[in-house]
């Protein structure tokens, strides 16, 4: 049954949250919701009175709006309140976790009593030294107005002292298009998004510019050709390709899956494991980015995390648990769908350094080959590389021209091995239109991606 007590709270909340700055909305939700400091040292005493390293505290509340709108009508209009709290206890290798949707009292209690009881051991007392760090946290994602007035208020307390706030705005606009020329009929999708505001929409053409890619891609399909197969040189054209990457080479390097030994880079740290011209990050820096953080969702600061430098394997993504294994700091990389999910290692903004030479010259060095500009997806086995991708734009090239575009083929490789045939790298560098959302043991979170022009010298093509 719905709690009428936290209702009348929510809508307080929201009375009052109404055209405060950023910085005021997560004071105003303690308070009407009357979590204070003892608050959270019980409920952290509660989560370590039976032992464990540490425990950590999620609070979150989420105001969703979307809207659908189909031939100029409106056919959807949704609102969405979320709120609630995530209790996580570690001891080692183990974790306890429990949540509540309830932010009563009682309620709160129980769920750090059963974080508690699923990770336990030796005692361990909560540091009382309370460490205010928020003016260390640069906001790379400051907006004016946002789109709902609050998109996400999260907190995050823990048994080591440690207390932040932080408004993460998100907003995504998509539109499909459809094309038919006879019995053919085809689709075009595009869409743009960050961690921005209005204003975002306000001061720019965006609208018109994805309604018209969109429809460009649906027109363009049908003009399409079956696409060649077998062993050729692939092109990845700039910004939206570089999810190839994220999929292909970011998973395996998130350091979860490197500490079990189940990745295909487990133990070669220091080794060349790409072309020298690979330069490879994952920043939560990049300002207004749909991968963007200012910290992470154990409260860990975000930087530009080297993954790959010039071909060599330096350094995986990291959350606490994994840190503490590898004897690191945490690299911000710990991150969670909501107060529901526990964090694990997981991308930010995921991309690979700009090169110097031009995508014109990139192109014309291709005697038959295929050009992907955008993707609708793929996956990988994390174990030894093996991927498979499918292209949704894409061209033939001929000759170091685009020959006519090409469609239902996909892209199949390995991870390790496609980042050694990297032969060139544009000059062209841009990130992806913040539209990616990235998967992983059930949890969804919002990433980036980028690339320049870059030039694989083989890939095997198949039909689809």
């Amino acid at each position: 049954m719905p709690n009428p007590e936290l209702k009348m709270k929510q809508s307080s909340f929201l009375d009052q949250v109404n055209g405060s700055t950023e910085a005021t909305v997560g004071k105003v939700f303690e308070q009407q919701m009357g979590i204070d400091e003892r608050v959270l040292d019980r409920l952290l005493n509660r989560a370590l009175d039976q032992g464990g390293d540490f425990a950590d505290l999620f609070f979150e509340y989420s105001l969703r709006h979307s809207v659908v709108m189909e031939e100029g009508i409106i056919k959807n209009s949704a609102v969405a309140i979320i709120s609630g709290l995530g209790v996580r206890v570690v001891e080692g290798d183990q974790t306890g976790y429990a949540y509540s949707e309830d932010l009563n009292y009682d309620a709160m209690l129980h769920a750090a009593g059963t974080a508690s009881a699923i990770a336990h051991s030796g005692q361990v007392k909560i540091n009382e030294a309370r460490r205010f760090n928020q003016q260390n946290v640069k906001n790379h994602y400051p907006v004016l107005k946002t789109i709902s007035d609050l998109e996400l208020t999260s907190k995050i307390g823990s048994s080591e002292g440690v207390i932040l706030r932080d408004t993460r705005p998100m907003f995504r606009f998509n539109v499909h298009s459809i094309a038919q020329e006879g019995d053919q009929i085809q689709n075009g999708t595009a869409g743009v998004g960050g961690r921005v505001g209005l204003d975002f929409l306000e001061s720019t053409d965006h609208p018109i510019e994805v309604g018209s890619k969109s429809a460009q891609e649906a027109i363009l399909l049908l003009g399409a050709k079956q696409a060649p197969s077998g062993p050729m040189p692939v092109l990845l054209g700039p910004a939206q390709s570089g999810i190839l990457l994220h999929e292909a080479v970011g998973h395996p390097l998130e350091a979860d899956f490197n500490r079990k030994g189940t990745s295909a880079y487990s133990g070669r740290m220091g080794e060349k494991v790409a072309s020298e011209l690979c330069t490879i990050y994952d920043a939560g820096t990049v300002d207004h980015d749909r991968g963007a953080l200012n910290f992470d969702d154990e409260g860990s600061l975000t930087g530009e995390n080297v993954l790959i430098e010039r071909g060599t394997l330096r350094g995986y993504m990291h959350d606490r648990i994994s840190a503490d294994y590898y004897k690191l700091n945490p690299t911000g990389n710990g991150r969670r769908e909501s107060y529901a999910h526990y964090p694990l290692p997981r991308m930010t903004t995921t991309y690979l350094a700009n090169g110097d030479t031009d995508p014109e010259d990139i192109i014309r060095s291709v005697k038959k080959g295929v050009y992907c500009a955008s993707f609708s997806g793929g996956q990988v086995d994390i174990s030894n590389g093996d991927f498979v991708f499918v292209p949704t734009t894409a061209w033939l090239v001929e000759d170091g021209r685009f020959s006519h575009p090409i469609k239902n083929f996909t892209l199949i490789g390995n991870g390790p091995d496609a980042m050694s045939k990297i032969s060139m790298v544009g000059n062209d560098f841009a990130i992806s239109e913040g539209i990616w959302t990235c998967g992983k043991d059930g949890q969804s979170v919002p990433v980036g991606v980028g690339l320049p022009t870059v030039l694989i010298s083989e890939m095997t093509v198949g039909g689809m």
